[in-house]
């Protein structure tokens, strides 16, 4: 069982890994025995989750990587991208779309730029950054990608229309991907997680009655903690899924159940 839940050896790439979910779920497959990559556009937090990991798993090889995904605008922006990992780790065999954004405009106050914005980061990167590391997974015949979905992937929020959008398509996204190369033993997941305390959700716990409200929503009572998302993480990313792709998996406490 251990060797089956095991990412020993394999390069982990997780976008968004500055801060919340993405630098958990870093943690989560070093822990595991990945070298993982991560990557964002705050150089000093990276630096912080870099020691905080290497601090908590020794054996693990962890890098960063600064830069901006949405300055990727073509074909050749990506080649490039693809060799800086190279360059720090390696050939990624499990990718880890984390980043994301929520402007919670209004819809009334949405303009073309913050929508199309929204839709580049929680979206487009994630298919575009797939795409540019899958040819080498088909080489190898297996490979991991997790995306994040979301609550809104399901239903409607206030003030996060482009959001909810986005999060809908990365649901799909999930499914077409699976489609497209899950024969190929790659597989494809979503996580869809509920309340957890980011910087993305800082609005809502920041607001103690919102947060109590949202909590006593779920069947367990309690909104996430940000160690809840270790095990769905490393099982999505190790041996153990490999028949399991084109799914979206609620982390979520029961919200969506009760």
């Amino acid at each position: 069982m251990t060797s089956l839940f095991s990412v020993k050896g394999k390069n982990a790439l997780i976008t968004g890994a500055s801060s919340g979910i993405g630098a958990e779920i870093a943690l989560a497959l070093a822990n595991a025995g990945a070298n993982v990559l991560l990557l964002a556009r705050r150089e000093e937090l990276l630096q912080e989750q870099q020691k905080r990991i290497q601090t908590a798993c020794p054996q693990s090889n962890v890098a960063i990587l600064t830069t901006d995904l949405t300055q990727c605008k073509n074909d050749s922006d990506w080649q490039t991208i693809h060799q800086q990992f190279r360059e720090k780790i390696g050939e990624i065999d499990i990718l880890c779309n984390v980043a994301g954004i929520n402007l919670r405009q209004p819809w009334d106050e949405i303009t073309a730029d913050t929508w199309q914005q929204t839709i580049d980061i929680n979206l487009s990167i994630p298919f575009f950054l797939a795409r540019q590391l899958v040819p080498k997974m088909i080489d190898n015949g297996w490979g991991k990608i997790i995306n994040i979905a979301s609550l809104q992937s399901m239903r409607a929020f206030p003030n996060s229309m482009p959001y909810g959008a986005s999060k809908g398509g990365v649901m799909q996204l999930t499914r077409a991907m699976a489609e497209a190369w899950s024969r190929n033993g790659i597989s494809v997941n979503a996580i869809a997680p509920g309340f957890f305390p980011t910087e993305l959700t800082a609005p809502v716990f920041n607001d103690t009655q919102r947060a109590q409200k949202l909590a006593e929503q779920t069947s367990c009572k309690r909104n996430g903690e940000l160690k809840d998302l270790h095990g769905i993480s490393v099982f999505l990313a190790s041996p153990a899924s490999d028949y399991i792709t084109g799914q979206t998996l609620f982390i979520d406490g029961g919200f969506t159940a009760s």
